[in-house]
């Protein structure tokens, strides 16, 4: 443990040794792991470390707890019966954290190029500068500075500017978007949302019991703005939810015109726009606009997370409203997101420090180069079979096959042979793209690429027409 210890944080060298012992007790019957106590004896480290390390691994659902019992290996499912029931995406999200798998559906930009290393090591040195009792005042809607450095990044021009006070940071997107859907009285109202969109949002949405009418883009990712006005003028639209500038899982950015004709339409209504602003950090474009340059800044809300761009050390997500301040400070308090201060800060001197912009420099041309790699081979391999959109940012691919195939068989068999993508059908409610399906090359473990994208090929070529 020493030579770990010396280079990297204490938890990270735990947390390896961890899924070793993990990996070596292989499937079957769960394994019971060793206590806090006995980890923490072992490895000469603190009991807090041990169980920091066993939490990642609960959260990913690599080992579960029972209470006086202790901690214990999570058996791998079988292959069989992959999920609990017949839910696709519950599924896709089983197998995804199993060991050994090869996931072509991951939409973890950050995890090419994570910024966790800085962050951390920017959070030990703030902890060295703020006595630790100031630490235990903990701000509702967010950390102060890191609101004021949000609000400073986002602001371009005297018309379309956010103050400290229209940011609410919580403890990740999903929370704050279900405090959007409060806060804006969404449930059982009618909400417009492009599609495919993220099945997050769209899963959300719907346990939260709004009316989700689907705005089906144009193969390539084009805004059909006949569609938009048709329901504009004939449903009680009382929110419109729209990328900002790369609609994923599309990947595809829309151009000037066309967000400015959308933006038009849009103000003409007087509609409320919520712009999804995840992925827009990653667009590889040097000419690209966000959609609220052209809306009309009284009647736009914004929301994002860090995650996508900086990792899974800063799973906050945010939103920016200049209306309903007294009502969102209220809920973020009743919420009471418990979030790190000194984590926030980091955040905060990373985005100002310029920091962050170095990094995402370097992860936008690491993903444009995975991608470049991926279309390839599946041109190659698979060019008469698949339509390839090419997207202009982010870690995924959106294709459609060129034949009727059941993409649900095309995922079970791939799931027997250890690979995991994204069926179509998840990125809609509607049954929309059961024809397509998200891939990308983030996590292929140690298989071939090549070999894998032919298994694709075989999946498509034996599964029966839809």
């Amino acid at each position: 443990m020493k030579s770990a210890r010396d280079n990297d944080f204490v938890y990270q060298a735990v947390y390896r040794y961890l899924t070793t012992l993990i990996d070596d007790a292989g499937g079957g019957a769960a394994v019971r792991m060793p206590s806090l106590r006995q980890l923490a004896d072992r490895l000469n480290v603190s009991i807090s470390t041990v169980q920091y390390a066993y939490s990642l691994l609960e959260k990913e659902g690599r080992v579960y707890s029972i209470a006086k019992s202790g901690y214990y290996a999570q058996a791998l499912f079988s292959m069989d019966a992959p999920g609990n029931g017949n839910d696709l995406l519950e599924t896709v999200y089983v197998n995804a954290r199993r060991p050994g798998m090869c996931v072509l559906s991951a939409d973890e930009p950050a995890s090419l190029q994570p910024l966790d290393s800085p962050l951390l090591t920017l959070e030990r040195e703030l902890l060295r500068q703020y006595p630790r009792q100031l630490q235990t005042f903990v701000q509702p809607c967010g950390e102060l500075e890191l609101r004021v450095a949000l609000a400073a990044r986002y602001t371009s021009s005297t018309e379309h500017f956010w103050h400290a006070d229209d940011i609410y940071i919580g403890a990740d997107l999903r929370g704050v978007l279900e405090i959007l859907i409060s806060v804006l009285e969404l449930r059982q109202a009618s909400v417009i949302v492009e599609s495919p969109c993220d099945w997050v949002i769209l899963r959300l949405l719907e346990s939260c019991g709004v009316r989700v009418i689907e705005w089906p883009l144009l193969a390539e990712g084009v805004l059909d703005l006949s569609v938009l006005q048709s329901l504009l003028e004939n449903e009680p639209v009382r929110l419109v939810l729209l990328s900002s500038v790369l609609s994923m899982p599309h990947g595809k950015g829309f151009t000037h015109e066309r967000q400015q004709a959308a933006a038009q339409l849009l103000n003409h209504h007087g509609v409320w726009v919520l712009e999804n602003d995840c992925y827009s950090e990653l667009d590889e474009r040097n000419d690209s606009q966000r959609l609220r340059s052209w809306l009309d800044p009284e009647r736009l809300l914004v929301f994002s997370t860090f995650e996508k761009f900086v990792g899974a050390e800063a799973p906050f997500g945010f939103v920016l409203s200049r209306h309903w301040r007294e009502a969102l400070q209220r809920h973020f308090l009743l919420r009471a997101f418990r979030l790190s201060p000194i984590r926030q800060k980091a955040i905060a001197r990373l985005l100002n420090g310029g920091r962050l912009d170095q990094h995402l420099s370097v992860l936008r041309r690491m993903l444009g180069e995975r991608r470049a790699v991926l279309i390839q081979v599946l041109h190659e391999r698979l060019g008469d079979t698949l339509q390839i959109v090419e997207p202009q940012g982010g870690a995924t691919v959106w294709v459609r096959s060129l034949r009727p195939v059941d993409m649900a068989n095309v995922f079970r068999r791939l799931l027997k042979q250890q690979i995991i993508v994204a069926p179509g059908e998840l990125f809609s409610l509607q049954g929309l793209h059961a024809d397509h399906l998200r891939i990308s090359a983030l996590h292929h473990g140690e298989r071939d690429l090549p070999s894998v994208i032919g298994l694709l090929g075989d999946a498509l070529r034996l599964s029966p027409g839809a």
